[in-house]
């Protein structure tokens, strides 16, 4: 039992410090009428149907897909490097950054390994993270706190482009850079395996997950509400998809709960809003930005938006931070989890861009590197393994979310 709390906390950080913070807060703050009001309702329900939705189009591979498309292009390791990075990059804008490192990571790892490229395992991973990381800080949809602040603030959409679009073109154009200096080295491909045509089936899936996800997009943008939009997509999972429920990332839910409370409890402690307040006028980037650094920009995102109006600063700080320490993005742990899982990784280079942080591993008799359940058993979707990845299970047909 003792080992399975350590684990649980080992994973889990985020959720377990703020539901501590938000239990102390209660003390202070007795529960009351009040608490009701704490917890914004529509960013839940949307973060909700945006991660069923995203589970629903990795069920049916159409991100391993998409990824093989391209990569089959690719014959140079400018053309690789490009195809991988981007690849990050666009899908977060419209799929968040978790779900596009989810899907893309193990798919250049085990590329890179067919390719005899470990070398490359570093940059290039480093470089989606902060691909899907800036890609993501486009959309309102692309991240957690995008949604969230996009949702609080009341801005047009114009108004939030105007905020996002300069700092995700000047990341496209270093993003590029690192591409572009990659060289022109040929690269021995292996001939990918001819994927089997959609059925009926999947291709009325894909449509229905297609107008899904649409109406999740009118529900963020205010044009359709949300209530509708959250009956719709439980129906739909309930009888057509079930298992993509159970997989979902209500950890990250209950992390938004648990902040909710603090921030309300903390809204009501006259020292604490007057100090935040103070520290915050006219520093609303660099504040965000370093709070993201130790409790992750999403819980940043939450905990500073009770104390400013300046919501424009504190989307640009709290994106910009999740580039910083391997906590400061939720994206940036997915990514390292899938790193140490590959055979032979050293993970005293990935040390010295960030800073220590284990998994225990555990391996199939094929010799396919899995995870310990015991430290990654919650999946925020399911997602099939790739065609090409060199593990019995994938002809079993047995999920990711097995064992993440």
């Amino acid at each position: 039992m003792k080992e399975q709390c350590i684990a649980f906390f080992k994973k889990e950080t985020i959720l377990c410090i703020s539901g501590a913070l938000a239990v102390v807060s209660a003390f202070i703050i007795p529960p009351d009428a009040g608490y009701l009001e704490y917890c914004d309702i529509r960013v839940l329900v949307l973060l909700f149907c945006l991660m069923a939705v995203m589970g629903g189009f990795q069920q049916l591979g159409v991100f391993d897909r998409m990824a093989n498309l391209l990569l089959a292009r690719a014959r140079k390791m400018r053309q690789l490097a490009t195809t991988l990075v981007m690849l990050c990059f666009f899908s977060a804008m419209f799929v968040t950054n978790d779900v596009a490192l989810i899907t893309f990571v193990p798919f250049t790892i085990l590329l890179l390994e067919r390719a005899g490229l470990p070398e490359k395992m570093i940059p290039f991973i480093v470089m989606q993270t902060i691909a899907a990381n800036l890609g993501s800080m486009l959309t309102p949809v692309g991240n957690p706190q995008n949604l969230f602040l996009y949702t609080i603030s009341g801005m047009s959409i114009g108004e939030f482009f105007a905020v996002t679009v300069p700092y995700v073109a000047v990341s496209y154009f270093f993003l590029y850079v690192f591409c572009y200096f990659q060289g022109r080295t040929p690269l021995k491909t292996e001939k990918q395996e001819p994927k089997k045509q959609w059925s009926v089936q999947e291709k009325v899936f894909l449509l229905s997950l297609g107008v899904l996800f649409l109406l999740c997009l009118l529900a963020v943008f205010h044009v359709a509400p949300y209530q509708a939009i959250l009956l719709v997509i439980l129906l739909w999972f309930l009888f057509f998809q079930k298992g993509i429920l159970k997989g979902l990332d209500y950890n990250l839910l209950l992390t938004f709960v648990f902040f909710f409370v603090l921030i309300g409890n903390l809204g009501r402690i006259s020292l604490v809003r007057e100090t935040l307040q103070s520290l915050l006028i006219g520093r609303e980037v660099i504040v965000s930005f370093l709070a993201s650094q130790f409790i992750s920009n999403v819980p940043a995102a939450v905990l500073l938006s009770e104390f400013t109006t300046r919501y424009d600063l504190l989307i640009a700080g709290v994106n910009i931070g999740g580039l910083g320490t391997l906590i400061a993005s939720m994206a940036s742990l997915i990514s390292y989890k899938y790193y140490a899982q590959a055979e032979g990784a050293k993970k005293r280079q990935l040390y010295a861009f960030l800073y220590r942080h284990e998994y225990p591993l555990r391996s199939d008799p094929s010799g396919c590197i899995l995870p310990d359940p015991l430290y990654t058993r919650n999946s925020p979707s399911q997602l099939l393994l790739s065609t090409k990845m060199p593990c019995s299970y994938k002809e079993q047909g047995i999920f990711m979310s097995d064992y993440f």
